[in-house]
């Protein structure tokens, strides 16, 4: 068990002693360090509400965390996940808008949810499909589909389905019965199903990818692609259904989005979920258990930092960058170092 538990509990370890290093930062600044952390404990979690919002920050980068872990497995970097999350959010508002409002909650948000799957998927088979069959670098074209993606989400939003009865660039609202009921014990925090649908994404890609022959495919096309074909595995498939998925875990996002919290798409709303899912991955070492907990330290320095622009005189809430980026090129530093010292082992 001992050894089942160390490779995953290491980085978190390590990740610990990142964030005591990217807080202590603060002392260059004339803030105590200690203060500081104090400051982002309560924020994250001082009260109910507070709790909520980490959660409610926690969702998206479990979603987006795992968009980016899976095609890992298959040897694969998704860069994307921004783009795929807008597409998502996309077809959840339309498949919204289009459903008749008499309709039942449970059948809307399973329409909803699959169209934001459907759009988070059709947007990440494409660089998955010109890696397999073109040999395109998937970091190059996920990147330039973010783009893409921002552009046809704004034209529609801003000329197809804005909202008549307001000038921000936002679309028209779904039904309010399709909206879901917010968790009460957060005191009004938007907390809700979609973050129990979280965990358990969370649980079947960890199934997937250590029960099923498919998660075996995919884990031996990323271990050696070549290799993989000389016994019989299509990799190309597996590059496809791998960006595929991906696609669509980011593009639960939007659902999370529209159902558990504004009704509609607004521009903007994502504070780079995807681009931060990157980081949530690597913490978590592409693990999908350690995920949530690489997504809620990412959460809780999102909620957790907004007090310093009020609480301190010289530290503000973009002190969460420092500390992600030093905690990530922590656990980087302790993954190569450990790499080092097998090699000199062996």
């Amino acid at each position: 068990m001992r050894e089942r538990l160390a490779p995953v509990l290491r980085p978190f370890l390590v990740a610990a002693l990142g964030l005591l290093l990217g807080v202590s930062v603060t002392a260059f600044a004339g803030e105590n360090p200690l203060t500081v952390l104090a400051i982002i404990a309560k924020g994250a979690f001082g009260t109910p509400y507070d709790a909520g919002m980490t959660i409610f920050y926690t969702t998206p980068l479990i979603f987006t965390g795992l968009a980016v872990a899976l095609p890992f497995h298959a040897g694969l970097f998704n860069i994307g996940a921004e783009g795929q999350l807008s597409m998502g959010a996309l077809g959840a508002v339309l498949a919204g808008l289009c459903l008749p409002p008499e309709l039942g909650r449970p059948l809307a948000a399973c329409g909803i949810g699959l169209a934001a799957f459907a759009g988070g998927a059709a947007w990440g088979v494409i660089p998955g499909w010109l890696k397999a069959r073109r040999g395109s670098h998937e970091v190059i074209s996920t990147i330039m589909l973010n783009f893409i993606a921002a552009g046809c989400v704004s034209y529609v939003v801003l000329y197809q389905i804005h909202s008549t009865d307001t000038q921000n660039p936002e679309s028209r609202r779904i039904a309010e019965g399709f909206l879901l009921e917010r968790f009460p014990l957060f005191d009004g925090a938007p907390v809700n199903a979609t973050s129990l649908l979280a965990l358990a994404a969370v649980v079947l890609v960890a199934l997937f990818l250590s029960r099923t022959a498919r998660g075996f495919e995919w884990k031996a096309t990323g271990a050696n692609a070549v290799a993989a074909r000389t016994a019989g595995i299509d990799a190309p498939r597996a590059q496809m259904g791998a960006m595929a998925l991906a696609g669509g875990l980011a593009g639960l996002v939007g659902m999370a989005e529209i159902l558990g919290n504004t009704g509609r798409y607004r521009l903007g709303f994502s504070p780079d979920y995807g681009f931060i899912g990157i980081p949530v991955a690597l913490l978590a070492r592409s693990n999908p258990l350690g995920v949530v907990f690489s997504a809620l330290l990412f959460g809780a320095l999102q909620k957790g930092t907004a007090g310093l622009d009020l609480e301190t005189d010289h530290v503000t809430r973009d002190l969460a960058s420092i500390i992600q980026a030093v905690v990530v090129l922590t656990v980087s530093v302790e993954g190569i170092l450990n790499r080092w010292s097998r090699r000199r082992k062996a």
